[in-house]
């Protein structure tokens, strides 16, 4: 890759900020949690394990600069930071996974110099064992594609969505370096474009086979017989293998059964909730009706409409041909798989 979505200097957070791509490539510096909280909500961050990266790191940047406290007022304004993280995106699970690793860093018998050392390196552990999951993932998840395979995919669960490499393109990478004859449809991803704003520009970048279309000319693609597998990543699945993702995600599997085409998950583990039974309990982010409205300086919609802008959508499990995990791959997922996974 020639891009870093995250860069972590002691104390500092770098982050790609997405928002910009692909006309700017710029970087946030960011050195406390209500900095990295706030890029979470605004998207300048996005993409669930590149979420849950990030909020390590602002637990970190939060203990570093407030680690010449007193013990009692440190401890405290780290339970602001906490909160303050949760509280920034509801859907990706990962946020919370990388929440909870980080409070089981913390030893409350040392000094705040210590802690932030600790949780530092706590948050540095997270993001390489998230490229070491991908880097797991895209090997096992290259084995289900075909010598040459055109695949459609949704969003961007690229490097810009993780710690690097990716999840769903991180199976494109990995099948690509094998030799593989691969090209993708991106789908552009209404309303904040991901699909064309940063899955076209990864893929761009390391000259693999990309063609950008609307997403509702996959139906029209597929009837064709252009598309071979469809794969997307995860932002939370829920025990029994419901999956949400971004929204259109559904259609997208709705229209690859009506096809007889593959459709793959691809996620590290930390994105399966078992304490989440079905899709049915996973909340739904719901998001400004402005990203709708319009997009940049341009407003195209009649002033004074009702609009509704749902994040996220459900994938049921009997649409999912294959839930792919660096622990390996499960086709046809279902509650007793995942758990045998997560036991495993």
């Amino acid at each position: 890759m020639k891009f870093e979505t995250l860069r972590w200097n002691q104390g500092s957070l770098g982050l790609l900020d997405q928002r910009l791509l692909p006309k700017r490539v710029e970087y946030l510096n960011l050195e406390s949690a209500s900095g990295v909280a706030a890029a979470i909500r605004e998207m300048a961050v996005r993409g669930a394990p590149a979420i849950g990266c990030a909020a390590a790191f602002g637990v970190a940047a939060e203990a570093y600069r407030l680690r010449h406290l007193d013990k009692s007022a440190f401890h405290s304004a780290l339970l602001e930071a906490f909160a303050m993280l949760a509280e920034s995106r509801p859907t990706a699970v990962n946020l919370f996974w990388a929440l909870e690793k980080m409070k089981s860093a913390i030893d409350s018998g040392k000094d705040p110099q210590s802690i932030a050392l600790d949780l530092s390196q706590a948050a540095e552990a997270i993001f390489k064992a998230d490229i070491e999951a991908n880097l797991e993932m895209g090997r096992h998840g290259a084995s289900l594609v075909p010598e040459k395979c055109s695949i459609l995919t949704y969003c961007n669960a690229g490097a810009l969505a993780t710690a690097g490499h990716g999840t769903a393109l991180g199976i494109v990478r990995s099948a690509h370096r094998q030799g593989k004859a691969v090209s993708v449809h991106a789908c552009e991803t209404r309303p904040l474009l991901q699909g064309a704003r940063l899955t076209a520009w990864e893929l761009a970048m390391e000259k693999i086979p990309v063609t950008l279309i609307c997403d509702n000319m996959a139906g029209y693609l597929m009837t064709q017989g252009e598309i071979d597998m469809v794969i997307v990543g995860a932002d939370r699945v829920a025990a029994n293998g419901d999956t949400a993702n971004k929204i259109g995600t559904y259609t997208m599997a709705v229209l690859a059964k009506r096809h007889g085409i593959p459709f793959v998950v691809a996620c590290p583990v930390s994105t399966i909730d078992p304490a989440t039974p079905t899709g049915n309990e996973i909340p739904i982010e719901e998001r400004s009706g402005g990203e709708v409205r319009g997009y940049g300086e341009a407003d195209w919609a009649a002033k004074g409409i009702r609009i509704r802008n749902p994040a996220f959508d459900v994938t049921p499990a009997e649409l999912v041909a294959a839930l792919v995990t660096e622990k390996g791959v499960i086709e046809a997922p279902d509650e007793a798989k995942i758990s045998a996974l997560l036991a495993s």
